[in-house]
């Protein structure tokens, strides 16, 4: 049974919504981020920024404490407002491919330690520390979890049925998207979305497992004052069919000793390696691998794909490449740290993937075959970790859009 709460959003005001709301702040190049912040003095870069500047001369807490100052001097100029009673919101985002919808609430801390809701990547423990202190000293989240359910037939119609009303918000962003809003406030719908949720027995976070983590941890620290608000945190809750799921490909800056010709060899042991020449080729389904050497596009096909349901890691595609090549034949231990590999998420082009190997900083790249919806849930089923940097997944929430105050 999943625990759903309307809480009192900050939000900014209806005129200049279009203005405040923007990226996760790491997005950002620093020709970007100066640009929005000499031209935009409404974006909410200017409140996440003193989080980021003079990193090394000053302290975490006050670094913290001026982003919560500038957070407090937006609400003093009138450009956030609060909402006067608990509200659950639809949020849709549009982009020329496809669109998003989902529930912005407070989920519980409770059904998070009890597995209610489900986890399928592992996290560092300095960056869970890191951001509950960042929570502690700020007194506000911005940045929903991510979060799927499965589809429910009435949950989509009532959907279908609460776009047709007038929206809080509807405005479009400089990366062509656009955002609709719609809040929710009546008593009883509130209650029957919350019966609806109440019946789905699971729930799995797609993405951000450090800010849950971090939530966990406030809570843990913190509740002893008694403050509600901390057995819950923020989530955006979307049906599984409405969450797009990219793979991350793999660049390795050299072969490990390897010549270009032995290691094709020593591939064709447990792959059928078949070449593309310029052809551009990516997988198209699970157990294919591209990869891209010495201007050259290759074709990987896996010699031993036979599902075992007891062995769900070792059918991943991002655990397969691990464990028989990266970590035998390149070398390649800890794909967190070890500074010869780096990643491009698939949304990005194949061609930009090979123009970044062409240059000569990188060897050789491969590329995955998108994880399915299906794997993540099992994995988290069967209480297991997905390799580092298996799955990139959107949508992507806007920051500076709906505060969740602590």
């Amino acid at each position: 049974m999943s625990q759903l709460i309307p809480f009192k959003a900050v939000r900014p005001t209806p005129d200049k919504v279009g203005l405040v709301t923007c990226r996760t702040y790491d997005d950002y190049s620093p020709a970007e981020l100066a640009a929005w912040l000499d031209f935009n003095p409404f974006s909410f870069l200017h409140v996440l920024n003193p989080a980021y500047v003079n990193a090394q001369k000053i302290g975490l807490e006050k670094r913290f404490k001026n982003v919560a100052h500038k957070y407090h001097d937006f609400k003093a100029e009138g450009v956030f407002v609060q909402d006067e009673t608990p509200c659950i919101y639809l949020y849709e985002i549009k982009n020329k491919l496809q669109s998003f919808t989902g529930f912005v609430a407070g989920t519980s801390i409770a059904d998070y330690q009890n597995n209610i809701i489900k986890k399928h990547e592992d996290t560092f423990q300095y960056r869970v520390e890191l951001f509950k202190d960042y929570l502690h000293q700020t007194r506000f989240n911005t940045e929903p979890v991510l979060i799927m359910y499965p589809d429910q037939f009435e949950l989509n119609h009532w959907i279908q049925q609460k776009k047709t009303t007038k929206s809080l918000y509807e405005f479009s962003t400089t990366n062509k998207e656009k955002h609709t809003l719609w809040k929710i406030e009546q008593a009883d719908e509130i209650f029957w979305l919350q019966k609806q949720f109440e019946q789905i027995p699971e729930l799995y976070i797609a993405d951000g497992h450090h800010r849950s983590a971090s939530a966990e941890m406030l809570y843990e620290q913190d509740r002893a004052q008694g403050d509600e608000r901390l057995d819950f945190f923020m989530s955006f809750l979307i049906a599984e069919s409405d969450i797009k799921i990219y793979e991350f490909n793999r660049m390795v800056r050299d072969l490990n000793g390897w010549s270009a010709e032995a290691f094709l060899e020593k591939l064709n042991e447990n792959f059928i390696v078949k070449e593309k020449g310029h052809e551009v080729w990516k997988p198209e389904s699970k157990y294919e691998f591209g990869m891209y050497l010495n201007g050259t596009f290759y074709a990987l096909f896996y010699r031993q794909s036979t599902e075992n349901s007891t062995e769900i890691l070792d059918n991943l595609d991002a655990q397969i490449l691990y464990d028989q090549v990266l970590k035998p034949l390149l070398g390649i231990y800890d794909l967190r740290n070890d500074e010869r590999i780096d990643y491009l998420p698939g949304k990005q082009s194949i061609h930009t993937l090979k123009e970044i190997i062409d240059e000569g900083e990188f060897d050789v790249a491969f590329m995955l075959y998108p994880t399915a919806v299906s794997e993540i849930k099992a994995l988290a089923d069967a209480s297991l970790i997905m390799p580092p940097k298996s799955t990139y997944i959107e949508p992507k929430f806007r920051s500076g859009l709906l505060i969740y105050e602590l």
